[in-house]
């Protein structure tokens, strides 16, 4: 699944992390893009003295998988592709899990001190599917807005389109951290920390700082081209839609 900051991915990730089939691995690329992306992100030091950033050790290990289980689901950021071929993604079933980009950026730039297109992952995501698109694979694409309005219904749906067995667990979770959280898991994810299961989907009223406008437009014309591309979509007559 290739994602962008502030997403819900790591809900996603929670949720397939309580299927008895699955190993879920947080964001195995950060290293690598942490020690190749000048970014200043919380604890970069201290990340980086404990995570693997050979980019090369790390799709081997990616195309691998685990012997030990059925399906191996990689929570990733988009953005972390950088510098890096994209051909290994021709061994996996893709995902692309977008969100509206004025909620992506008002998050993000309450924990980085300067947001930029790369940060926020949208161009990544569309290099991805683009991508894929010529190798004649059709990516998933999801938004995290419809999953919140009915996460069960379109958990059985994306289950149906990976052919995988859908599991009510995947539901809920216990409160706290899981032990495949990444190390950075204290500097980003105390709001999943906190929840059970996935929160109701809620419009946000915050409005996008003027500065941030033209980054705004940016995301968005990425974000547009991609939302074109959803498989699967919510509605309110029908509640969800497959595209063909």
């Amino acid at each position: 699944m290739w994602s962008g900051p502030r997403n819900i991915s790591t809900a996603i990730m929670y949720s397939f992390a309580q299927r008895p089939d699955t190993q879920v691995v947080d964001e195995p690329l950060y290293g690598y893009y942490l020690s190749s992306a000048e970014v200043n992100h919380p604890g970069r030091e201290e990340l980086l003295n404990s995570l693997e950033t050979d980019p090369e050790v790390i799709t081997k290990f990616l195309i691998g998988g685990d012997p030990n289980k059925e399906i191996l689901f990689f929570k990733n950021m988009a953005h972390h592709l950088v510098g890096l071929d994209l051909q290994f993604l021709n061994n996996f079933t893709n995902i692309i899990l977008l969100r509206e980009p004025a909620d992506v950026i008002n998050s993000l730039s309450k924990t980085l001190d300067v947001v930029g297109l790369r940060d926020t992952g949208f161009e990544f995501q569309y290099r991805i599917f683009e991508f894929l698109n010529r190798s004649g694979i059709t990516p998933i694409v999801l938004d995290s807005k419809d999953l919140l309005k009915n996460p069960g219904k379109l958990l059985q749906d994306l289950c149906r389109l990976l052919d995988i067995p859908f599991y009510e667990s995947m539901l809920e979770w216990k409160q706290g951290g899981i032990p495949e959280d990444g190390s950075w898991a204290k500097y980003w994810y105390q709001n999943v920390h906190k929840s059970t299961g996935f929160n109701a989907y809620r419009e946000s009223n915050e409005k996008l700082p003027s500065h941030l406008k033209d980054l705004y437009e940016e995301c968005k014309s990425y974000y547009d081209l991609l939302t074109e591309k959803k498989i699967i979509s919510y509605n309110e007559k029908t509640k969800y839609s497959e595209s063909p």
